[in-house]
């Protein structure tokens, strides 16, 4: 009864192609708008800040960049955590080199640094697909490990690697606090989002989800393959690479290349498979899937050993963590490869009353 949609009717174009056409939808939407602008600022704790909210916000917006590339393209790829680290360095060098450089400029920078890096490392995909592909974008993440240890440019002749930035502001007002660092993310994933969103309904969308399924003919019919791939490597090393940036500068502080290491680059993958390929949705479920069930984990099991008269120490907690979290990946795959939003998509149709779900 909740989710009627009879008698929403449709007079215009423009309202038949809303992001949102059915009320409802528009309704939740905009109490989880709410509910993260105004309700989470004024109720959450420093540590659901720095511990949960902020690492979901940032990962929701690189498995957002890797579902642009992966889902709806179907280009796999390896070199995410490249992508983020040379946003991350690339924006640290845009901010240390040039004094008053404003911080809005310095992420986007970074994220054309990562665009050009991605436009690079995407030139193989004009010949090679499937696993070919995801060993050519590897590369990109050992090279950009070697990179950034290696030549000193890239860390202000630092021979660790490591770098740190302090003293944030954006607009005059310092984004000190773990509440202005995550409303700012959060800004930067909601303009992202809204915008990734328009695209992939619009006819570059439509040209990545024809190369996806049929790149033969898509070709046929006048899509060009080159324009197609190239521009979903682009769009989505931007997003990968301004998520870098948000990582490194709100999240880490001080950073080295091993904080963008291959594990991420798998991570973020798990969170495009786990939340659904091809959804914008699925992107901000398998986030917050990788991002919360460990600490979850971490929480309950010392729990639920207590509770049979049992010590269990860090480390059997830490091995446990890893089999539940892997038996849990496995277990969703087989019941539903589409991942967790077309799990959310068929429990809406579920609450249709007409049309009818069946």
């Amino acid at each position: 009864m909740l989710y009627r949609e009879n008698g929403q009717f449709k007079t215009t174009y423009r309202a038949d192609q809303q992001i949102f056409p059915i009320t409802q939808d528009r309704i939740f939407i905009l109490a989880l708008l709410a509910l993260a602008f105004v309700v989470v600022p004024l109720t959450a704790s420093d540590y659901l800040f720095r511990a949960i909210l902020i690492p979901f916000v940032i990962m929701s917006l690189a498995a957002l960049g890797v579902n642009i590339l992966v889902g709806y393209c179907g280009q796999i790829s390896l070199g995410s955590g490249a992508f983020m680290a040379v946003g991350a360095y690339g924006a640290y060098n845009f901010f240390a080199r040039i004094p008053g450089m404003p911080l809005i400029p310095t992420l986007i920078l970074g994220g054309l640094c990562a665009t050009a890096f991605g436009i690079l490392f995407g030139l193989p995909s004009l010949r090679v697909k499937g696993l070919y592909l995801a060993v050519a974008t590897l590369a990109a993440q050992f090279f950009a490990d070697w990179m950034f240890l290696r030549i000193k440019w890239f860390t202000l002749d630092n021979s660790s690697g490591s770098v740190a930035v302090s003293n944030l502001q954006v607009f005059g007002f310092a984004l000190e606090s773990d509440v202005s660092k995550y409303l700012f993310c959060l800004c930067a994933l909601a303009v992202i989002a809204l915008g990734a969103k328009n695209l992939v309904r619009g006819a570059i969308g439509r040209e990545w989800m024809a190369i996806r399924d049929m790149d033969v003919a898509a070709a046929v019919i006048g899509i060009r393959p080159m324009y197609a791939k190239l521009s979903a490597f682009a769009v989505s090393s931007f997003i990968i690479g301004v998520a870098g940036a948000l990582w490194a500068f709100f999240y880490l502080g001080a950073w080295e290349p091993g904080a963008f290491s291959v594990d991420l680059s798998f991570k973020l993958l798990f969170m495009v498979i786990i939340g659904g390929l091809g959804s914008i949705m699925g992107s901000f479920f398998g986030a917050a899937f990788i991002v919360i069930l460990p600490i979850a984990l971490n929480q309950f099991l010392p729990f639920l050993a207590g509770l049979i008269g049992r010590d269990i120490s860090t480390t059997a907690a830490s091995h446990a963590e890893l089999m539940i979290f892997g038996g849990l990946i496995v277990w969703f795959l087989i019941v539903e490869p589409h991942g967790l939003a077309k799990l959310w998509s068929t429990a809406k149709q579920k609450l249709r009353l007409w049309p009818f779900p069946h």
